[in-house]
């Protein structure tokens, strides 16, 4: 059974914060693609340009779809804006590449995180057509860092060693900042976008 899309007169309003256990879970995939999965990925992507990410996932607004929303420019006119329904990765490279990141749902929180330098995957476009793509680089790794959303798969597991030293002290002073209500405040710029 999937879950029901947003009501429209109630539209995504907020990122959801760790250690919401919605962050943990495998969302179910999109039935049908249809006007308001349309208009589910305009909000989403409305939100991610607003708290100044890169890409977001279904479950980071509360939904438990396997939709994705990304514009690798981070703001609205620049970059291509892309919508991935339903998206699976098929394939990874073996070269690997090591970067920082961040995410959205864990503002204040980022580290080092091994992923496939290249990545070729399945999704749907809004029009409900099958697509496969190659990525590297960063689109490579926004669309890993993207599909762990949706596979209930944390950032923070994945990170090198040396990012691990300290993390759960940083998970705990999170957690004290969502419970407080202050978590926007160390939101991400622009400049350093988290995915």
């Amino acid at each position: 059974m999937t879950a029901p899309l947003p009501d429209p007169d109630n539209p995504l309003v907020d990122i959801v914060f760790y250690p919401d256990s919605r962050l943990s879970k495998r969302c179910v995939e999109v039935a049908k693609v249809g006007p308001d999965l349309r208009e589910t990925a305009r909000e989403m992507l409305e939100v991610m340009y607003r708290e100044g990410g890169i890409g977001l996932a279904a479950p980071q607004v509360g939904l438990d779809r396997r939709i994705i929303v990304m514009n690798l420019a981070g703001r609205p006119g620049a970059g291509e804006e892309r919508v991935l329904v339903n998206p699976t990765v098929l394939a990874e490279s073996r070269d690997t590449s090591e970067t920082e990141e961040g995410c959205l749902s864990f503002p204040g929180i980022s580290g080092r995180v091994a992923r496939a330098a290249s990545v070729r995957f399945r999704f749907q476009d809004l029009s409900g057509e099958p697509r496969e793509v190659e990525a590297d680089a960063l689109f490579a790794r926004c669309v890993q860092h993207e599909v762990d959303h949706l596979d209930g798969v944390l950032f923070v597991t994945k990170f090198s060693p040396a990012d691990q030293i300290g993390l759960k002290r940083r998970l705990r002073e999170l957690e004290e900042r969502v419970r407080a209500g202050t978590a926007r405040s160390l939101r991400r710029t622009r400049e350093k976008a988290a995915l």
